[in-house]
């Protein structure tokens, strides 16, 4: 599996049942009765659960619900082809928009169609309709004339994606609506295909007016849920209209040479010699960014640990870091384990590293990334803000602490942190954070040094967070960060997203005084 690189929000958070849906409530028996030319329902994304999953916040051992099969439809030589894909995507789109769960957990329990490229497709669309969703659901209120019931509301995301093949992937015509209206059928709704046909043939029909009227609502323009923009406005008032551009987009696929195995030039040869075109990341050390995206499987070298998926900025973790043979060093809230791999990576033999995360069944991909890469770690359930064990003596010279966030900073690899972040998470991930900080600062011995990072882009979570530890920290002291990129802070330093660079994320360093 490629590795995440930057922390997903969401994969240690609590989900709670969602609200019912306001354009759910008007009780009328058939939703679904005909097609309207009138205004769009109240507010893209409006369908957003009250509440939903939250990285930081300990889960509760309730399991997200399994979305059911699609593929109990016809054999597979009967269906339309691409049909399984929309369906898949569709169930996907349910479970995050209406349901509230994390797009990595849907992902990784989904049941995705076996062949490529019908894998990649279903990706594809579940992902972009993700990024493009207060435009798409725009374009489905102007299209339904009432609300649908909370039993269709799958239907509705298939709609949805339906829509997305027509305005963003240029899918032709004929083979979006019917795969797509096979698609219903694999749902299980085969009454509603009908319908399903409608709407989008409609669509085709009234394209330039449906999207004039669509694109002039405000809240379509920037598809970027309100607070945060105010949030990004407010801590970037020169860059936030870059910052919204860059997290919309597709993300490019970056690459870290496991420098234990071959370098960067041997690698970027194995790759031309494949036909994939890749450069060096600036800044980095190892890093390559291809041209084309490429499944991380069929990547020359990658089940036998050359290279890995990581995004160049994630890659400066390790090097500001800076650990060094002989040095013992813990790695807080470690998994996915990329950073982890990373640090073992540029140090080499007589590394001595330990890898703690909360979620047990997060460090099965660490322990796996491990052993892909032929490295060596302790790796140890526990609760970097209560930190315990037999693990956490001696003390560390170096600790990495890439803490629970918001991920404002990879919005364009996880699009569902849009609609599922609250601005009232923001708090209680600062004083999560806090907690962290103040828990691990005495595993540091004198003179050692903690690098704090973020994937967020907000002053809260980063400067402000840095400037309240020191304060109440005397043996904390901030040292200077060579970073050539990226933007020097009051505390610390931010790298943005941008279209051909890297994602968004913050760095802190902090060495500890003598007593």
């Amino acid at each position: 599996m490629a590795e995440r690189g930057p922390k997903d929000p969401t994969d240690r958070d609590r989900r709670a049942t969602p609200s019912p849906n306001p354009r759910d409530a008007s009780g009328r028996e058939n939703p679904w009765g005909r097609a309207k030319a009138g205004a769009a329902r109240a507010g893209p994304t409006g369908n957003a659960p009250a509440r939903r999953e939250r990285r930081g916040a300990p889960r509760r051992g309730d399991q997200p619900d399994t979305p059911p099969s699609p593929w109990s439809g016809p054999a597979d030589a009967e269906r339309q082809p691409g049909a399984d894909a929309r369906a898949a995507a569709a169930l996907a789109i349910h479970q995050v928009r209406d349901r509230g769960q994390s797009l990595t957990r849907v992902m990784s329990q989904s049941v995705l169609p076996r062949p490529p490229a019908d894998r990649a497709l279903t990706q594809e669309l579940i992902y972009g309709t993700l990024r493009v969703l207060p435009r798409l659901e725009a374009l489905v209120g102007i299209l339904l004339h009432h609300p649908v019931k909370p039993s269709d509301r799958d239907l509705e995301a298939l709609i949805l994606v339906g829509l997305y093949q027509l305005t963003v992937l240029g899918t032709p015509p004929h083979a979006a609506v019917a795969a797509t209206v096979e698609a219903v059928r694999l749902l299980g709704k085969p009454d509603k295909a009908g319908l399903v046909n409608a709407l989008l043939r409609r669509f085709l029909r009234e394209r330039e007016a449906l999207l004039a009227e669509a694109d002039a609502l405000p809240s379509v323009r920037w598809l970027f849920p309100e607070w945060l923009l105010a949030a990004l406005r407010r801590d970037w008032p020169e860059d936030w209209e870059a910052i919204v551009g860059a997290s919309n987009a597709r993300p490019p696929m970056s690459l870290r040479v496991n420098a234990t195995r071959t370098d960067r030039r041997a690698y970027a040869g194995l790759l031309a010699a494949d036909g994939i075109t890749a450069r060096p990341i600036a800044g980095t050390e190892s890093g390559l960014m291809l041209d084309r995206p490429v499944p991380a499987q069929t990547l020359p070298g990658f089940a036998e640990g050359l290279v890995s998926v990581q995004d160049g900025g994630a890659q400066l973790a390790a090097q500001l870091l800076d650990a060094q043979p002989g040095e013992r060093v813990l790695d807080a809230c470690a998994a996915p384990g990329g950073k982890t791999a990373h640090i073992l990576e540029r140090a080499g033999p007589g590394l001595e590293l330990v890898a703690i995360d909360s979620a047990a069944a997060r460090l099965v991909p660490l322990r796996e990334n491990l052993a892909r890469l032929g490295l060596n770690a302790r790796v140890e359930c526990a609760d970097a803000a209560a930190p315990r064990g037999a693990w956490d003596r001696p003390l560390f010279d170096r600790i990495l602490l890439d803490v629970p966030c918001s991920a404002t900073g990879v919005i364009r690899r996880h699009p569902d942190i849009k609609w599922l972040r609250r601005a009232t998470d923001i708090a209680e991930l600062c004083a999560l954070q806090a907690r962290i900080l103040d828990a691990i600062w005495p595993l540091l011995v004198p003179g050692g040094r903690l690098l704090y990072v973020t994937c967020s882009l907000l002053a809260a979570e980063n400067q402000d967070q840095i400037a309240a530890f020191l304060a109440r920290q005397p043996q904390a002291s901030e040292r200077a960060i060579p970073i050539g990129d990226g933007r020097a802070r009051p505390h610390g330093y931010q790298l943005l997203p941008t279209d051909a660079g890297s994602d968004g994320f913050y760095f802190a360093l902090l060495e500890k005084l003598a007593p």
